[in-house]
C-alpha cells in the first residue's frame, strides 16, 4: 500500500482516489526550497533557545559554541522572512531573553511536536525491531542486571542486540517507564507488609526489605533497642527531600511530617547523608534501608563508626521496600517469545530471589 503524508502531518494511505493522491503529491512536490533546508539540527536549536532563553545558555546546553548557535538562528530568521514576511526571533538587548514573534512561537511548537514524533517513532521501530533494549537501574539495583547479563551478553552480541543501561533516580522510574524511555526498570517502591501490590504495570518482584536508622549518636544519647514510633519524632535526622524514603515518613507522619519530625538536614543524596554523619558535622540518625546500612557498616559505603538501629514493629502502616523489575502493562506480550525485552524478563525471572507460584506471595 502506498502510503502519503497530508499537509496536516498525518499518514494518509493511497484509497483509489487518484485527485486526493495528486493534490497531496503536488502539494509535496511544490514545497519551497527554502523550507526544504531547513535541518531537524536547526529546529533544535531553536527550540532549545526557546527553552532557555538566549542564545548562551542555550549553546551551553547544546555543548557548542555561541557563534554556532547564533549562525542558526540567522539562518532560520533569514528563512522565515522570505517565506512570510517575519522573523522567528528578536534580540531584545544584552543578557536579555529573545523575543519570540507569533511565527517563531508557532514554528516551535511545530519543531517541538516533530522532534518529539520523530524520537518516539525511532524509540517505537527500535523495540519492534528489537535491535535495542533500554534498561534503567538505580544506584542501588545495578546489581540485579550484572546478576543476568553473563547469560544473555552473547546471544545479545550475536544478534546485534545494542543493550542501553540508563541512570535513573527512584523518584523518575514512573514518570521514566511512561514516557517510554527505557523499556524496563529496576527500582524500589513502598508498599504494605506482607502485601502483594497492585500495579498499573507488569512486575516482577525480586526482594523485600525493611528501613532503619544509621547513627552516630552516643549509645547513651541512643540505645541499642528499636526505635518506636513515638521516639522518631524526638530524634535528629537527616531527612530526604524527595524519594522511596521521603514516602515512608510521609505515611507515617502525614504530608507535612517535616514540621513533626526534628529535621536537622535537608539531604538529596545517600552518601551526602553518609558523609555528612561520619565526618561528625552533624550529629544525628539517617533513615536508609537495611541493606544500605549493612553495606555501610561492612565498610561497602561510607559508614565509619556509625550505628545501625532497628525500628519498632508500631509504625503505621507497616511499611517495606520492594524492589524489582517493571514494565509496561501488557506490552511483553505484544513482541514474540524470543525479543530482547521478553528474553531480558525472562532471565531476571529465573534469577529472582522470591521464586514463587503465580499469586502466592513470599514468606
Amino acid at each position: 500500500m502506498m502510503v502519503l503524508w497530508s499537509e496536516r502531518g498525518g499518514v494518509v494511505p493511497e484509497t483509489g482516489d487518484d485527485g486526493e493522491a495528486a493534490e497531496v503529491l503536488t502539494t509535496l512536490l511544490g514545497c519551497p526550497p527554502e523550507m526544504l533546508d531547513v535541518s531537524l539540527d536547526q529546529l533544535r536549536t531553536l527550540v532549545v533557545v526557546h527553552v532557555t532563553g538566549t542564545a548562551q545558555r542555550a549553546a551551553r546546553a547544546l555543548g557548542r559554541e555561541q557563534s554556532s548557535v547564533q549562525k542558526q538562528l540567522d539562518n532560520l530568521n533569514k528563512t522565515a522572512t522570505r517565506l512570510v514576511g517575519e522573523a522567528l526571533v528578536v534580540k531584545q538587548g544584552r543578557g536579555k531573553d529573545f523575543l519570540f514573534t507569533p511565527t517563531g512561537e508557532e514554528v516551535v511548537a511545530l519543531a517541538r511536536q516533530t522532534l518529539l514524533s520523530w524520537t518516539d517513532g525511532l524509540h517505537r521501530s527500535r523495540r519492534r525491531v528489537g535491535s535495542t533494549v533500554t534498561f534503567g537501574t538505580t544506584e542501588f539495583t545495578v546489581q540485579f542486571l550484572g546478576a543476568v547479563w553473563p547469560m544473555l551478553r552473547e546471544d545479545f552480541e550475536r544478534r546485534g542486540v545494542h543493550l542501553n543501561i540508563e541512570h535513573v533516580r527512584t523518584r523518575d522510574l514512573w514518570r521514566k517507564l511512561d514516557g517510554k524511555k527505557v523499556d524496563l526498570v529496576c527500582g524500589s517502591f513502598a508498599a504494605e507488609h506482607s502485601r502483594r501490590p497492585v500495579l498499573d504495570y507488569d512486575f516482577l518482584e525480586w526482594h523485600r526489605e525493611r528501613v532503619a536508622l544509621l547513627t552516630n549518636l552516643a549509645p547513651r544519647e541512643l540505645p541499642g533497642t528499636p526505635v518506636t514510633a513515638d521516639r522518631l519524632p524526638g530524634l535528629p535526622l537527616l531527612a530526604p527531600t524527595a524519594g522511596l524514603l521521603a514516602q515512608f515518613l510521609s505515611r507515617w507522619y502525614g504530608p507535612d511530617y517535616r514540621g513533626v519530625l526534628h529535621v536537622i538536614a535537608d539531604i538529596d543524596s545517600l552518601n551526602y547523608g553518609l558523609n555528612l554523619l561520619t565526618t561528625q558535622l552533624l550529629h544525628g540518625c539517617l533513615l536508609t534501608t537495611e541493606r544500605v546500612a549493612d553495606a555501610a557498616l561492612d565498610g561497602r559505603l561510607p559508614g565509619q563508626g556509625l550505628r545501625k538501629i532497628d525500628l519498632a514493629d508500631d509504625y503505621q502502616p507497616r511499611l517495606e521496600i520492594v524492589t524489582g523489575i517493571f514494565a509496561r502493562k501488557g506490552e511483553r506480550d505484544r513482541y514474540a517469545p524470543d525479543h530482547p525485552l521478553n528474553l531480558l524478563w525472562n532471565a531476571f525471572a529465573d534469577a529472582t530471589p522470591t521464586r514463587t507460584v503465580p499469586g502466592v506471595l513470599p514468606g
